[in-house]
């Protein structure tokens, strides 16, 4: 009986070897059938990161635009994302940083807030060791990385394209709200801007965040064009975000008011559309492609996660659009390069690192 146990043995060691070397030289096992870059990716030890994203809330197409960047960047990094929106609530706010970090992520990403309602919970995430990358929320805790868009530049450049077009004399709506970082930097801006000009005159100023901002916008724009009817009460508005601009736009259209201007602050598909359309009042912006700063959070998000050191205090650089350089047929932010140097594509937090992750 061993005798036979021992041939078994043998006759079965030879027909694998033989049956292997029937295999089409073609074909791969299954562990070898992802390619070398992929297998790189999976490999690496940055990827399979969970990153939370903790909004203040979650408007317009500039947000939706923002998030798609952030998830568009994670997606290359090989991680995933969760995106916690607040309504507007800076409680409910806090709460989803508090829940982001009991749930483990690798990394929090915080698109606005204020320092009063997020920093004793970011910085309860540093001591965890959680990498935390904020935009515009005012955040002041060590070891996170902030990222501003040039707020004041922005504001400049939108307010002197409209001193400008007017000859340094202008009655305007300014539509701004306070509450939010990137809003105080602006309205630093727009009161020294006042200021140096003193041909130009405030004629009255609104603005809140809702959950309809552009619909909320444009009530309050048409019941201040009833307040002033006669042409050259008004002759500009400036409007200190995109979504006070749709309601700003739309209220004049539908009122024939071809004498008013509108400069603004950001840009999306949608404000494309309608600066594009044939007799908008929407003549100029300044604005960081949406898109742009949320892969430029991923990147310094995971900078953090790899150990590396990065400056704390990032300023995006914005882009003036002017009106007058766009082509007749439309075009998209994606687009938007062809015709604004400088538009979109940043390489801006990348690190050698990085590149690597993403197999470029």
């Amino acid at each position: 009986m061993k005798n036979k146990s021992a041939w078994f043995i043998l006759f079965g060691f030879v027909f694998a070897i033989l049956l292997s070397g029937c295999q089409p030289k073609g074909e791969a096992t299954a562990e070898e059938s992802t390619p070398d870059d992929q297998q790189a990716a999976v490999d690496h030890p940055l990827s399979d990161k969970k990153i939370a994203l903790i909004m203040q809330q979650n408007l317009g197409t500039f947000s939706a635009q923002y998030i798609a960047g952030v998830e568009e960047q994670v997606e290359k990094f090989g991680g995933s994302v969760t995106v916690f929106t607040s309504d507007g609530d800076l409680a409910k706010m806090a709460s989803n940083l508090d829940a982001s970090i009991n749930q483990g992520f690798d990394a929090i990403l915080i698109d606005h807030g204020t320092k009063e309602a997020l920093n004793q919970g970011v910085e309860r995430a540093v001591e965890q060791d959680i990498p935390v990358v904020a935009f515009d929320a005012g955040v002041d805790v060590d070891g996170v990385v902030s990222l501003e868009q040039g707020d004041q530049l922005m504001a400049e450049l939108t307010l002197e394209k409209l001193a400008a077009d007017h000859g340094g004399e202008a009655n305007i709506v300014k539509i701004w709200t306070a509450g939010f970082a990137p809003m105080e930097r602006r309205q630093v801006a727009y009161e020294q801007f006042l200021a140096d000009n003193p041909g130009i005159q405030e004629v009255t100023a609104f603005g809140a965040a809702t959950q309809n901002t552009a619909l909320d916008t444009q009530a309050q724009m048409e019941a201040v064009l009833k307040q002033y009817p006669e042409e050259g009460e008004i002759t500009a508005v400036w409007a200190a975000w995109d979504e006070f601009a749709k309601g700003a736009v739309r209220a004049i259209e539908q009122a024939g008011r071809d004498d008013i201007k509108v400069y603004s602050i950001d840009m999306s598909d949608e404000d494309l559309q309608m600066i594009q359309k044939d007799g908008s009042p929407w003549v100029a912006s300044a604005a960081v492609d949406p898109q742009d700063i949320g892969r430029i959070q991923v990147r310094y998000a995971y900078q953090l996660i790899g150990g590396e050191t990065p400056e704390e205090q990032v300023t995006l650089e914005p882009i003036f659009i002017d009106a007058d350089k766009l082509p007749e047929t439309a075009v998209t932010t994606e687009e938007l390069g062809e015709y604004i140097e400088g538009w979109g594509a940043s390489e801006q937090g990348y690190s050698a690192a990085l590149e690597d992750l993403e197999g470029r």
